[in-house]
């Protein structure tokens, strides 16, 4: 008998034990420079964050903020309006790989002056055409939970999107000043 005969291996065990040697083979493997998931914890905003689009100082008005990380770049890019951070990541020219993008969860937050609460910008929920406003004026308020969202639009009007409903024609940034009235 050989040993081929007495332990006979069937596709099924040789696969799973592949993959399972593989698994573990990776489970130690990270990164050079950085912890894989650190790039999924929003980082906290100083009250020095500026625009990556303006340079506007993000502490200086009200209303939802954005953060995108980009691959290959440590470097978080702030947006002092969420319009801002989806024109940016909507926009048919954008090519740079994203690594994670967060916006605040007004529910909790601040409208006047919001810090912290940041939930995932494509998962989150947006209320469009309130009369509420952020730094650019018209501005696309941010929610984890849908009943927070019609609240608000109960409030303050517009529509509820989720994030894989806007069009980037919806969230377009030419003429985004004529709208805001304390230039």
């Amino acid at each position: 008998m050989t040993l081929l005969t007495a332990f006979p291996i069937h596709r099924r065990r040789l696969l799973c034990g592949c993959v399972g040697l593989a698994t573990l083979s990776l489970a130690g493997c990270k990164p050079n420079d950085q912890n894989a998931s650190d790039d999924q914890v929003p980082v906290a905003m100083d009250n020095m964050a500026s625009c990556a689009l303006d340079g506007m100082l993000l502490a200086d008005f009200p209303g939802p903020k954005g953060q995108i990380r980009y691959a290959q770049d440590k470097q978080v890019h702030w947006f002092c309006d969420t319009v801002e951070l989806l024109s940016t990541l909507l926009a048919p020219e954008q090519v740079r790989a994203v690594r994670s993008a967060f916006v605040q969860d007004m529910a909790k937050a601040d409208w006047d002056r919001p810090s912290g609460h940041w939930i995932d910008a494509r998962s989150a929920l947006y209320v469009l055409g309130s009369k509420r406003h952020g730094s650019m004026g018209p501005t696309a308020a941010s929610f984890v939970e849908e009943v927070s969202a019609q609240n608000f639009v109960k409030t303050y009007g517009g529509r509820v999107l989720r994030f894989a409903d806007i069009k980037p024609e919806m969230v377009d940034l030419s003429g985004g000043a004529l709208h805001d009235t304390r230039m």
